[in-house]
């Protein structure tokens, strides 16, 4: 149930009736303090401005109108003419007893580009965040109802990879094995790139073998599949340690799209919308003028016939919405590429290749940062492999674990450790606002305390300890609720309002909104936990229930909520 629905569908009854033009919202709010109710309706000083009448009269005549029974129980008017509604307890306790899923009548078909990985070297730092976001998104969406296809645009095409292929086919004449050469992606990416520098001869070679590729040569095609098979079982790897949704027929690589690209120019071409330019196929768009007049240029084709990420950034998109029947196209790219994809979402439009009725959304994210204020690198700094840097999270949470834990056994402190190492570096990342960089901090991260991870994860053991120690199955329990004290009534509010943050994160794709709510939560159950005995003998088993009930709609709520973010759960910690 979502209460800000349900309050704004009443008020915006009353407003009709009071034939206050429908443009005029209630603006409906959760109120910041609790002397000002539990919820605001603010729309009358928008409304009475419009109908140039007195805000206060038009709130009193508004709230005479505006059927409140069994919700609210009191209302005011404050300052110019501010509505504050103090919910009825009984209306929250019988609320929480409701259903609490989210699904919709009007499903849309969301593509969602994320991750993309070059499969030229192994996954570094540099992809965390799109793989993460991204991955939040999909979740959140798919738990609303929407139709959600995930798309994983591999760089596994180019210049680099005549380069690596000349390096595959040296190794194999010296007597190497495939798996063995490619063990280490990121040392073998390295050799290409000095033999590439150093050797003209192999340098020729490298080139060669892009056009070989290109033409679709099969030795050059066995040789290219075979570096692209070890890469993608690496990046599989990688997103399973994350717990993150791509799988293998989620990619669709650069390569993909190879065939399309001269049709792409042919239409542009064809429309005066690419012309040539120094031997180049140019798009110039006025809509993304600088500040002298100039219009921002987009190459799609290379003096020499070569194609660039614009050329098949426009045949995915067209593929997406034509082919994937894609309503809304949104992608997890860092800001750096702003620009990029601003000139790709006109060009597209412009071209016929997406329908005006597709939403084209960029959602850029900021550069983690090490301490120093700088990207972050290793000590002698070079790029931070994600694999390492999962590894060392692991193993940084297994040390925690054990200095907290005496009594497990070392399979569930392993097990408790990659639940924590893991579910901290990616909490570390989504609970920041997106659009910033944000500074990677071991300690910080793994602390139990603060907005946190370990903290959320500990809120939900701290639970199951409840039931634990009460001797009841936490899953299966049910009883009714009664709120009299404060920290109830908090709790319940603040429970009921996981649907509306679910839906604001759908529509504006920040997931540390999701992060805020969840620790507000964690932090009002400690609260609620301290102040509201629930085990102690001399509590009615009635009073004791209703907490129960409580604790485990809190629980519920937690784990759910963590589980949107990607993040797992345990029961012991």
């Amino acid at each position: 149930m979502s209460i800000k629905n349900l309050l704004n569908s009443r008020f915006q009854a009353a407003m009709q009736q009071l034939e206050i033009p429908s443009e005029c919202s209630p603006l409906l709010n959760q109120s910041n303090k609790p002397e000002f109710g539990d919820y605001q309706a603010n729309g009358a000083m928008g409304a009475a401005k419009k109908l140039k009448t007195n805000p206060r009269e038009l709130a009193q005549k508004i709230l005479e109108q505006v059927d409140l029974d069994g919700i609210a129980a009191k209302t005011a008017i404050a300052g110019p003419g501010f509505i504050n509604i103090t919910l009825c307890n009984h209306f929250l306790a019988k609320a929480l007893t409701e259903p609490s899923g989210q699904s919709t009548s009007n499903p849309q078909t969301v593509v969602i580009d994320y991750s993309g990985p070059n499969l030229a070297k192994e996954m570094h730092v540099g992809h965390l965040r799109s793989t993460i976001i991204g991955d939040a998104i999909a979740r959140i969406l798919e738990h609303q109802g929407q139709k959600v296809i995930r798309q994983n645009h591999m760089g596994d095409w180019g210049t680099q990879f005549g380069m690596l292929i000349g390096e595959l086919e040296l190794q194999l004449s010296q007597g190497e094995q495939a798996e063995l050469a490619l063990g280490d992606l990121e040392i073998f990416y390295q050799q290409s790139k000095k033999h590439f520098d150093a050797d003209p001869a192999f340098a020729d070679n490298a080139r060669a073998n892009v056009v070989k590729l290109q033409s679709g040569d099969p030795d050059c095609l066995k040789l290219w599949q075979q570096f692209i098979s070890v890469s993608i079982a690496h990046n599989t790897e990688i997103y399973k340690q994350l717990n993150v949704g791509l799988k293998e027929e989620h990619i669709k690589p650069e390569s993909a799209y190879n065939k399309d690209l001269n049709t792409i120019v042919e239409d542009l071409a064809a429309q005066q919308l690419a012309v040539e330019s120094e031997g180049a196929k140019v798009v110039f768009l006025e809509e993304l003028a600088d500040k002298n007049g100039d219009p921002s240029p987009m190459i799609v084709q290379k003096s020499g016939g070569g194609f660039l990420y614009a050329t098949t950034d426009l045949a995915a998109i067209r593929f997406r919405a034509n082919q994937l029947k894609a309503q809304r196209i949104l992608y997890f790219i860092d800001a750096r590429q702003s620009l990029h994809m601003k000139q790709v979402f006109v060009t597209g439009k412009k071209a016929g290749f997406v329908a005006d009725s597709v939403s084209l959304e960029h959602h850029a994210f900021g550069t983690m940062m090490g301490k120093d204020g700088k990207p972050f690198k290793t000590r002698t700094g070079g790029t931070v492999k994600l694999a390492d840097l999962l590894k060392e999270a692991m193993d940084r949470a297994e040390q925690l674990v054990r200095e907290k834990n005496n009594d497990l056994g070392d399979k569930e402190i392993m097990e408790i450790a990659r639940k924590v190492g893991i579910g901290a570096v990616k909490y570390a990342d989504l609970c920041k606002t997106r659009t910033n960089d944000y500074i990677f901090d071991w300690d910080s991260m793994l602390s139990f305390e603060g907005n946190t991870a370990p903290y959320l994860q500990y809120a939900y053991t701290r639970i199951c300890s409840i039931f634990r120690k009460a001797e009841i199955n936490l899953e299966d329990f049910t009883a009714k609720i009664n709120i009299g004290e404060p920290q109830e009534k908090q709790l319940a509010l603040k429970l009921l309002q996981f649907n509306d943050v679910v839906e604001q994160v759908a529509a504006e794709c920040y997931p540390h909104t999701l992060c805020s709510y969840l620790y507000e939560l964690s932090s009002l159950f400690m609260s609620f936990y301290e102040h509201c005995p629930i085990l102690k003998s001399d509590v009615p088993p009635e009073t004791a229930n209703s907490r129960l009930q409580l604790a485990a709609n809190s629980a519920a709520i937690l784990k759910q909520g963590l589980d949107l973010l990607g993040i797992e759960v345990m029961e012991k910690m």
